[in-house]
């Protein structure tokens, strides 16, 4: 059985041109990122430096939908 390739989750974030990566200097833009919980991995697209990785994760994702979904997997 062929493994089928998920769907990066769309997180509503527009291009991170606007931030700027702390430690480069450099215009964040997003990136294909594989996030974790749980056993579980969700493909999504982040804020990221193109120079070190550094991952950019906005508050309002983290306490939003991200805990949300970690809530949901937890009651499980």
């Amino acid at each position: 059985m062929a493994e089928e390739k998920q769907k990066p989750y769309d997180t509503g974030l527009k291009p991170a041109g606007e931030i700027l990566c702390a430690k480069c200097g450099v215009a964040l833009t997003l990136h294909p990122v594989t996030l974790g919980y749980m056993s579980s991995t969700f493909p999504v697209e982040l804020p990221a430096c193109p120079k070190c990785g550094f991952i950019y994760i906005p508050e309002e994702l983290a306490i939003g939908r991200m805990l949300h979904v970690e809530r949901s997997l937890e009651d499980k």
